[in-house]
Formats: structure tokens, C-alpha cells, sequence
């Protein structure tokens, strides 16, 4: 090897190393020493030099965390020792009965300690180290066997996929953690899934369950999935680690995010004092937890304490206590949300909780009902979960009525009637007719959106008005509005009639892939509706396509697949499609339908960063989208413009870091005029 290439390989190495740093401080320490900017020219170099030299790209490089392809099957991973679960606790005296166990089975005389740490509710992973660098992650499974997982875990940025360190005694590890969700993020990705008429999660361990789960690794890594690592064995080695407060000390020297809250207690009453402590601390975090997990410190103590077969002798969970209560199921209901999901509702006899009286309470889906095994006139217990949603928790079985007769889930939509589908891998019941009262008013202001067909003066009020007067039952019937019939509505008027009506007839003008999204077809956003529009050129030539042919297309998964194909043999949707095709709207990609758009914005997503002299930032916008084009907030890899004015910020420095085009406001105004 050359000196020139020494160079680069060691101007790699170094790079690496210092973004593995840097990627502890961010997201495991919360203590950045460089900006945004700075990092990003760090992975941009590294990523150029890569480039150049392909000979020195490694699996445990940066930019080598995310897989490139999906994965079809999780392999299963035997595990090098058992997985074991936790004896629960739920009271204090059960917490002293465990230490007087402890007790007994050690020398009368001999001292332990415990370690305490908060029990995320999470998804428990083993991770493999061989001579520095990670090898395998598996979950738990049933703890002699799991699924590998390692595409997907090493998506997850704190987590270090080569360990910095010359003890050849860490070099070959197995490490243990939980991968979670927090919270905040958790409440986003329900948001974003409810918005994209998917099935919210009920709760943030199935968020990191599902997502870690999921078949291409580049999906997994858009997700804000943390890990904190708890457990610490080294292979075919004796090193100096005695005991499991000095593991968790040696994971954080080795840059394993570790949660900074556990503790060393001296004795039970130091165990009960930090439980009591988070018990009350718990709403602070910004993970679930579900109570602490107590362990004996010294590992030969460990040994000697032994286990059963299902979980350890020298450790125990001590959960955090919850109000509950007893009541019963009267009856229940299906209620159908906005993007046409229907879910059961527990109507329950009144019963006070947590200060509130509770009357009804989730049951999430068919799947749950089934589960629990609760029928109509079971006397159930109920808890609120995270203190705030109430749930059933049990049924008691033993003063059911012998007359008792399993639930049967519903085949028709209880609003509409229309039969209900549940697509395959899914526990969701759906009604798939966009005439559904339940949805109209969800369905219309969606199509009428900005990003959608943006029609100018429908807002979500009128849409509520005009449904209120029997204009419209559906999207399709806009078109057959009348100036007169809209000025005689209250608060409406001559000029509000004249402007939602030319609003209406503009939109006409949008082209396909916008009239795709704005269906409102289960899984299609934005993206999807574009690459649909690319491949078939047309709702008719889409309408008539196999679930096979849809699922083709680079992009599109089987469950949008499915979802499109289900859309176009819905009898009520295919009723309003007609509406729309009899009004004139575009049916037909832009090649194949007008010059009325121009084509350098066509498809394209703009951003706008600084003060703009000669628009306005929303009158900019609204030009863009007028021509076909795409308005964000934020610069990505996916920006193809962006207009920079007066005092840019941010936004400007990160389009010169990722090599986005860059115009001036002057620039923007002749690309207009082209």
C-alpha cells in the first residue's frame, strides 16, 4: 500500500472513530461539542472517501448502518445463554420477603448489596461482539431463541457498532439491552399513522416491537428508536468485572448508552426508597417504565443463588403500583374514525377512578377482545393506562352467566353498513366507503387540502355546513355546486359563494398524482400518489391493475397494494369516481394532458429559507404549487430546490452540506416566468 493510500485509510479511521464519538455524545449523553453542520461535513467526507476507496469500506462503518436491501425472513438466532424473565413484585412486604430469600440461601453472615434500574417497557435484545465489532443482535423470544435482527439494530445511532478499546478482554462481548420508544416520539408516530389511516399502536413497546420487526432496515432507521444496555458478559475471558454496578460502569467506558438511573443500595430499605422515589418520578422520564428491577450485586453471589427454570433467584421485578377497580361490561360499541379504522368501545357501569368516574374504556381491537375472552355482562377490573386512557385489564370469569356466549366482531360497518374488511397481517377493521357519514366530512377535507386538490375557501366549517344542508354526501358532489345555493347558507354571502366556487373549478387543473392523494386510499400519501401516477399514467389504467402489478412498483409495499385495489372495487368509491371524471378532472398524468404546468416545478419539492423582498413566504409557496410543485419546511436529501433570501439560516447551510441547488429569489422569479 502506496503512502497516499495509508493516508486516506487512516484519514477514514479517524473520521469513523470521531463520528462514533460524536454520536454518543448527541444521543446517549444529550451533550453535543459540535453543531449539526459540523457533523454532517464529517459523514459527508467520510461518506466521499468511501467513495473513492471502496477497498476500505467496512460493515462497522457510519455510513454502513442502514442496509440497502429489505429482508425477507428474520433468521432464527439460538441464544449463548437462556434469556430468562423476572419473578414480579407489586408490594413492599413481597419485596422483603425476596431479601429475606436472598438471606437464607447466602451465608448467615456473608454481606450483598443490590443494584436497582428502572424497568423500561421495552423490547429486550441480545447483542454479539467478536474481536471488537457487533456480529448478531437477537430478541428475546421465547429466551433460548429469537429472531436475528442485526440490519435493524444497527439503525440505532448511539448504539456502537465497533468497540473503541485495546483491552483485548472486551473484545468479544455479549451485551443485553431494551429497545424502546419515547414517549414524545411515540405520540408522533400514532399522530402520523392515524393521519395515514393506519392502526395506532396501542402502546410504545408494540412501537418497538413492530418496528424492529420490520423488513427493510431504511424504514427502521427513520424511527427515533433508543436503546440502554444492562447486562454485560465477556466471552472466553476472566476479566476484572466483578459484579454487575462495575458491568454497567464498564458498558458506559465502552460508549453503551446505559440509563443514568440506577443505583447501588446498601439494603432493602435503600431498594424500597428508590422505588418509592420513581414511583412518583416516574411521569418525568421521557420513557415508560413499569417499575425497577432489583439484582444482587456480586456476580459469584449470583452464581451461587442460581435460578429456576424460568427466571433468577438473585433478581426480581419490583413493579410500580396503579389504581384499579371493579365494574362491568354492559355493552360493545364500534365507532368508525375518521380514516375509516372501526374499533370497539367498552360501555361499562360507571365507576369511579383516579378521581374521574370512568364509563368507557378501550378495547383497541378484535384481536384484544379475543384475548382477554370478555363478553357482554363480564365483570371486568380497569386501570388507566399511563394513568390517563382507561383500559381492561381481566375478566372474572368465575361470575360469568352460564348463558354466556362468546363476542362475534361485527361484518358490517354500524354506521353505513357497507361489509367491513381486515387486510391481511393486520388486526384493523375497515370500512372502505368514502361516503361513510362517519368519514365524509375526514374524506372531503382531505381531498380539499393544500397539498391535495388545495381548495381555495373549503374549510373544514364550511365542509361541515355544506354536508349540514344536504349539498354534498361526498368530494364528487363539490363539482355540482351552485353559486346561488352557497350565498343563501349562513355566514356565507355572494363574494365567500364566488370564491369557493372558482376555488372548486380550479382544481380541476391538478394533476393526477395530486387527485390520487386526495382519494384518500389507506397508505397512499404523497409519495406513493407520485410514484402510482409515474407507473400507470392514469386512474383508469390504475383501476383496472392487479394487486400483483400495483405491488411492482418500486416503492409500493403489498399492504398500499392491497389498500388501492380494495379502493377501486368498492362500489360507493367507484360512484364518486364518476362524479370527478364527469366534471373534467385530470384522470391522466401530465405528459399525456396539458403544457398548463410548468415543467422544471412539476413534481418537484422547493424549500424557502431567508426573507424574500418581492413575495411573500406563503405567496411563494402558493406559486409553486400552482405549477405542479411540492412546498416544504425542511432541507432533506429529497429537496431538488432551494430559494434563499436575505438573512438564510440554517436551512441554507444544510442545502450546501447535502449539495442541494440553490436559487436566488431573482433566479426563482425567472424559473417562473420560463
Amino acid at each position: 500500500m502506496n503512502s497516499d493510500k495509508k493516508k486516506v485509510k487512516r484519514d477514514i479511521e479517524e473520521l469513523r472513530s470521531a463520528i462514533q464519538h460524536h454520536d454518543y455524545l448527541y444521543y446517549v449523553t444529550a451533550q453535543p461539542e459540535i453543531s449539526d453542520h459540523e457533523y454532517d461535513l464529517m459523514m459527508k467526507r467520510l461518506e466521499e472517501l468511501e467513495n473513492r476507496y471502496p477497498e476500505f469500506i467496512t460493515e462497522d462503518s457510519p455510513t454502513q448502518r442502514v442496509s440497502g436491501e429489505p429482508t425477507k425472513i428474520f433468521p432464527v438466532a439460538r441464544h449463548r445463554k437462556q434469556m430468562l424473565s423476572l419473578s414480579n413484585t407489586y408490594n413492599e412486604e413481597e419485596v422483603r420477603d425476596f431479601d429475606r430469600r436472598v438471606k437464607s440461601l447466602l451465608n448467615s453472615e456473608e454481606k450483598f448489596e443490590y443494584v436497582c434500574e428502572l424497568k423500561i417497557d421495552g423490547l429486550a435484545i441480545s447483542l454479539i461482539y467478536e474481536a471488537g465489532k457487533l456480529v448478531r443482535a437477537a430478541t428475546r423470544g421465547d429466551g433460548r431463541e429469537g429472531d436475528e435482527v442485526t440490519k435493524n439494530i444497527r439503525t440505532i445511532r448511539s448504539l456502537p457498532v465497533k468497540l473503541q478499546t485495546d483491552d483485548e478482554h472486551l473484545f468479544n462481548l455479549e451485551v443485553r439491552g431494551e429497545v424502546f420508544y419515547p414517549k414524545k416520539e411515540f405520540e408522533k408516530l400514532n399522530q402520523y399513522r392515524l393521519e395515514k389511516g393506519e392502526v395506532p399502536f396501542a402502546n410504545a413497546r408494540n412501537a418497538a416491537a413492530g418496528s424492529i420487526k420490520m423488513q427493510d432496515s431504511r424504514e427502521v432507521a427513520r424511527r427515533p428508536l433508543r436503546l440502554y444496555c444492562y447486562y454485560l458478559d465477556l466471552i472466553n475471558s476472566h476479566g476484572s468485572v466483578p459484579g454487575h454496578y462495575e458491568s454497567l460502569k464498564t458498558l458506559q467506558k465502552l460508549y453503551f448508552p446505559v440509563d443514568p438511573n440506577y443505583m447501588l443500595c446498601k439494603n432493602v430499605d435503600e431498594v424500597i426508597d428508590y422505588w418509592m422515589h420513581w414511583q412518583n418520578q416516574k411521569d418525568s422520564l421521557l420513557y415508560e417504565v413499569d417499575g425497577i428491577v432489583v439484582k444482587v450485586n456480586r456476580f459469584d453471589q449470583q452464581e451461587r443463588l442460581g435460578s429456576t427454570a424460568k427466571s433468577p433467584r438473585w433478581a426480581i421485578a419490583f413493579k410500580f403500583s396503579t389504581q384499579q377497580a371493579i365494574t362491568r361490561l354492559k355493552d360493545i360499541q364500534w365507532q368508525v374514525g375518521r380514516t375509516g379504522i372501526v374499533t370497539p368501545v367498552a360501555i361499562l357501569l360507571p365507576v369511579k377512578l383516579l378521581g374521574t368516574i370512568v364509563s368507557r374504556a378501550t378495547l383497541h381491537n378484535i384481536d384484544e377482545i379475543r384475548r382477554l375472552d370478555v363478553r357482554v355482562g363480564d365483570e371486568v377490573v380497569i386501570e388507566k393506562g399511563g394513568e390517563i386512557i382507561p383500559k381492561i385489564l381481566s375478566v372474572n370469569k368465575e361470575k360469568r352467566s352460564e348463558e354466556s356466549k362468546p363476542y362475534q366482531q361485527p361484518e358490517n360497518c354500524p354506521v353505513c353498513s357497507t361489509p367491513l374488511v381486515r387486510p391481511e397481517d393486520e388486526v384493523a377493521l375497515i370500512c372502505e366507503n368514502i361516503k361513510c357519514p362517519a368519514q365524509v366530512a375526514r374524506t372531503i377535507g382531505h381531498f380539499a387540502s393544500r397539498r391535495a386538490m388545495d381548495i381555495e375557501g373549503l374549510g373544514e366549517k364550511v365542509v361541515e355546513l355544506l354536508i349540514k344542508e344536504d349539498l354534498i354526501s361526498d368530494y364528487g358532489d363539490l363539482y355540482s355546486l351552485e353559486r346561488e345555493q352557497i350565498s343563501g347558507l349562513e355566514r356565507m354571502g355572494e363574494k365567500s359563494a364566488i370564491n369557493l366556487i372558482q376555488g372548486v373549478e380550479d382544481s380541476k387543473k391538478q394533476p393526477v398524482e395530486r387527485l390520487m392523494f386526495a382519494l384518500g386510499i389507506r397508505f397512499v400519501g404523497e409519495g406513493a400518489a407520485r410514484l402510482l401516477a409515474e407507473k400507470f399514467g392514469s386512474i383508469s389504467e390504475l383501476k383496472n391493475s392487479t394487486i400483483e402489478q400495483i405491488e411492482e412498483v418500486p416503492g409500493i409495499g403489498q399492504k398500499t397494494a392491497e389498500s388501492v385495489w380494495h379502493f377501486f372495487r368498492t362500489k360507493a368509491n367507484l360512484e364518486v369516481l364518476k362524479k370527478l371524471e364527469k366534471a373534467g378532472l385530470n384522470f391522466e398524468s401530465f405528459d399525456k394532458i396539458t403544457d398548463a404546468y410548468n415543467r422544471q416545478f412539476y413534481g418537484k419539492t422547493f424549500v424557502f429559507t431567508g426573507k424574500l423582498e418581492k413575495f411573500s413566504r406563503d405567496e411563494a409557496k402558493d406559486l409553486v404549487e400552482k405549477q405542479g410543485g411540492i412546498t416544504s419546511n425542511s432541507v432533506s436529501k429529497n429537496t431538488d430546490f432551494v430559494i434563499v433570501g436575505k438573512e438564510a439560516g440554517s436551512k441554507h447551510k444544510k442545502a450546501i452540506s447535502l449539495g442541494v441547488n440553490m436559487l436566488t429569489e431573482d433566479e426563482f422569479e425567472e424559473m417562473l416566468k420560463s
